[in-house]
């Protein structure tokens, strides 16, 4: 499980997260929501070690790893997706999964799991990365993230700026990833339906700060949408 405890975190001088808590199930999500400028992908930097906190923990498998570098947590089983569909353009589909599979035990055999999650990508293996649409690149990216064996998957707005069809795709692929049993995902995600259809538990943060959490599930989205005054 992974766990944020009374987090505080920014810029510089400038604190952008409050004393936010939440917790990762380790089999399931927890999405986090809220507007633009809340502080969002701020919390997930903080989580992956790429933001120090100046208060607060973050714990994962009851270890604190507050003071981890960030390749230091990949080892432990935290693998990040930030936001933009991020890849090497220069090389293929194929190398640029390969770079994550090599010296890794197994690495073919975790390619072809990756594959056979997100089909499309078989029939895209030699074409260069900076050639493919928004949606291809943003399932590469999560199976590039998904070759290190996470225990837990951190996801910054996988579903931003790509086509309707694919959305759905990605979608489809996260809900079924989770039901493994064997993964933690943190989702930050502005689809507030998909958001809350995946999450066992949603937080909104508002400016810095969690205002609200509760249990996911479609039922709450009333409450999600009153909360964040949509």
């Amino acid at each position: 499980m992974l766990q944020l405890a009374d987090v505080r975190t920014g810029y510089g001088r400038s604190e952008v997260i409050h004393g936010a808590s939440i917790e990762v199930p380790s089999d399931g999500v927890a999405a986090v929501m809220g507007h633009n400028g809340a502080g969002k992908t701020t919390l997930l930097r903080a989580a992956v070690g790429l933001l120090k906190c100046s208060s607060g923990a973050v714990l994962f498998d009851g270890e604190d790893i507050t003071r981890l570098r960030p390749s230091a947590r990949v080892r432990r089983g935290l693998a990040y997706v930030p936001q933009g569909q991020q890849s090497f353009g220069q090389l293929t589909t194929m190398e640029n999964l390969q770079v994550v599979a090599d010296g890794r035990r197994g690495g073919a055999a975790l390619i072809d799991e990756q594959l056979d999650l997100f089909p499309a990508l078989r029939e895209l293996l030699t074409r260069r990365a900076g050639l493919l649409s928004g949606g291809q690149r943003q399932q590469l990216a999560i199976a590039r993230a998904l070759i290190t064996s996470p225990k837990v998957l951190i996801l910054d707005e996988p579903t931003e700026g790509i086509q309707p069809s694919v959305v759905a795709e990605i979608e489809a692929t996260i809900t079924e990833l989770t039901r493994r049993g064997d993964l933690g995902v943190l989702l930050v995600e502005q689809h507030i339906g998909f958001a809350l259809e995946a999450a066992q538990r949603y937080y909104i943060l508002e400016a810095g700060r969690v205002t609200h959490s509760g249990a996911g599930g479609s039922a709450s989205e009333s409450d999600v949408r009153a909360a964040m005054a949509i």
